[in-house]
Parts: structure tokens; sequence; C-alpha cells
């Protein structure tokens, strides 16, 4: 939960951030329509139009929908990518539970004297799997992603005994 609600938080502000964007386009497209048109003129431009083209190209996508078009590429906003507060909420909790389901499985099958090894180890093998999940379902490079992945998470394992032998609960 506490994740989801982080995740939540955080794209609530990402979402407050475009939404202001927004109006602030919104406004200057009512006040200089002219200078807006410039603008998106240069975008495209810069992207390998020519001039003439990239004029005309301009005139006629904000002639269709202008607050889209300049959000989309002006903004980097899309409808595609704007930021969705419940959908990374709820996605952050689910990958959350599954991710903590495998390591708790495997205590209860390991012998306690063998707990933290198997359960620390298990972990970071857990991490590379949905590492190369996530990667494959991605298409991102499988061995810099899981590489990533086990790295931070050996990292946040070995910090997070180090504090626990430092306030004396190591297991």
């Amino acid at each position: 939960m506490s994740m989801a609600a982080g995740e939540y938080v955080s794209v609530s502000s990402q979402a407050d951030t475009e939404r202001a964007d927004l109006g602030r386009e919104r406004q200057e497209l009512a006040t200089d329509a002219e200078a807006e048109l410039k603008e998106l003129a240069a975008i495209y431009v810069e992207r390998g139009l020519e001039p003439p083209l990239a004029q005309q190209v301009a005139e006629q996508l904000t002639a269709h929908n202008a607050l889209a078009t300049h959000a989309r590429d002006e903004l980097g906003i899309s409808d595609n990518l704007s930021a969705k507060p419940v959908q990374a909420a709820f996605a952050s909790a689910a990958t959350f539970a599954v991710g903590a389901a495998l390591p708790l499985v495997t205590v209860l099958v390991v012998p306690a004297a063998l707990l933290v090894p198997v359960v620390s180890g298990g972990a970071l093998v857990f991490l590379m799997l949905l590492g190369i999940v996530a990667a494959r379902v991605g298409g991102a490079p499988v061995l810099k992603s899981a590489a990533r992945v086990v790295f931070w998470g050996a990292l946040a394992l070995g910090l997070t005994a180090g504090v626990g032998a430092l306030f004396g609960t190591v297991a």
C-alpha cells in the first residue's frame, strides 16, 4: 500500500504539472496565436522538415486542434502518455504484491537455520527473473535491465541488513 500510495502521489504531481502546462499553453494560444504557430513550425524544422512544409504542417494541425497539437509536439503530452495516478497506483500495488509473495513463499519452505541466506539469495533471483520479464515485455535490453534490478536490489538488501545490524535487529 505504501508503494501504491507513493506512486499515486508522484503521478498525481506529474498530472498536476501537465494540467498547469496545458493551462499556460491554452493561454498562450489565446493571446498570441501567431507566435505559437511560429514556435510549432520551428519544432517541425528541428525535426527535419523544410521551413515551408513545417509552416504548412503547423497551420493544418493547429486548424484541426491547436491545443492537442501543441501539447503533443511542444510539451510532449498526449492522451496515451499522460499521467494516470489511479492506474499507476494499482500497477504498483500489484507488482509489489507479486514481488513480495515470492520471498514469502520461500520463508514457508526453508528451514530456519538457512532462512537469511536463502531468502536473500532467492529475493535476488526473483528480482533477476522479474527484471528479465519486464525487459522482454518493454523491449529493453534483457541483460542490462536484469543486472540493474539485481544490483539495486542487492544494495537495498545490504543497506537494510546493515541498518538492522547497527540497531541489533539481525535475524
